[in-house]
């Protein structure tokens, strides 16, 4: 299988990245350890989660999705050499704090490593822009914690091209470390956000691209073409009736075209469309069932002709 280097950091691995929020929400543990091991044994490795997944559920105080990985791994150690593990800090954890200083990231560092029993994290990522602490504050301690052995790599999530491009000249300037990887919200219906002065910036540092909501809550798959769709997902009501437009019908016109072109799925397209793109390592996705799961692996063997591209492209513009 193709494997993608992110950005310089030497981690490598299939195009698509499981996206840990759903681990301890909307799957149990149980189904969790299931998908993670369906995955691996697939062929692919990179597995991404936060310190917040799932705070936002009823009782949950965050912690949650690292803690199922941590029992994953917990249950057969031999794991651990098959996965790249990305995680994230930034946002505010209940009676803990949020930001990028040096103490709440030594702090969020050791309670992520603690709750998903290792000893490393592959990608250890901002999860938002802290403006409050500075650049150089927030790589040093970045710095210290890949000597000292407890992270391979650091990556930016939700950052504007103006902040990245700064953190880029930091880490030059100060022989720091630079951010590889940027996780921004990105897809087919949600283009603009990305593709302007960040699809730039990213394509000028070298910085590997792993965005989220690449299915836009699920819109994408094509289950939701009316309001009468909407029950179908806990996120249906607030991610995706935003969508019923006539853009996003026109998407999933040109969706359901490629799909049957390729005699594949909907799913399968829009995350090869991603990963056509030149800036894009690897689309994040999430799975609740072992059959969603198997959709979404399919999608690094779609090769989609030029003719279906520009569909889409004219279709999401």
């Amino acid at each position: 299988m193709e494997k993608r280097k992110l950005g310089r950091s030497g981690l490598e691995f299939a195009p698509i990245a499981f996206g840990g929020n759903v681990f301890g929400w909307t799957a149990d543990e149980a189904t969790s350890h299931q998908l993670l091991d369906a995955f691996v044994d697939a062929g692919f490795t990179f597995v991404d989660t936060a310190d917040v997944y799932s705070r936002w559920a009823p009782g949950h105080k965050g912690g949650e999705s690292e803690t199922v990985i941590g029992s994953w791994l917990k249950k057969d150690p031999g794991k651990r050499d098959k996965v790249l593990i990305a995680t994230k800090c930034g946002m505010e954890m209940p009676n803990v704090g949020q930001g990028l200083s040096r103490k709440h990231i030594i702090g969020s560092v050791d309670a992520s490593l603690k709750r998903m029993n290792t000893d490393y994290i592959d990608l250890f990522q901002s999860h938002r822009d802290d403006k409050d602490t500075p650049i150089e504050e927030t790589l040093s301690t970045y710095g210290e914690l890949i000597k000292a052995g407890k992270l391979r790599a650091i990556g930016a999530s939700n950052y504007e091209a103006p902040r990245l491009a700064e953190a880029a000249k930091v880490a030059k300037e100060k022989g720091l470390p630079r951010y590889e990887s940027l996780q921004p919200h990105y897809n087919l219906v949600e283009r603009p956000l990305f593709e302007e002065a960040l699809e730039q910036e990213c394509l000028k540092q070298e910085i590997g691209v792993i965005p989220y909501w690449s299915l836009a809550s699920g819109f994408l798959t094509g289950k939701y073409r009316s309001e009468a769709d909407l029950g179908k997902s806990p996120r249906g009501p607030g991610g995706v009736k935003k969508y019923l437009n006539d853009k996003g019908f026109k998407v999933l016109g040109a969706l359901d075209a490629a799909a049957r072109k390729h005699n594949t799925s909907n799913t399968s397209v829009a995350l090869a469309w991603l990963m056509q793109r030149k800036a894009v390592t690897a689309p994040i996705v999430s799975a609740t069932s072992l059959a969603q799961l198997k959709d979404l692996l399919a999608a690094p063997s779609v090769k989609l002709d030029a003719e279906s591209v520009a569909a889409l492209d004219k279709a999401s513009a």
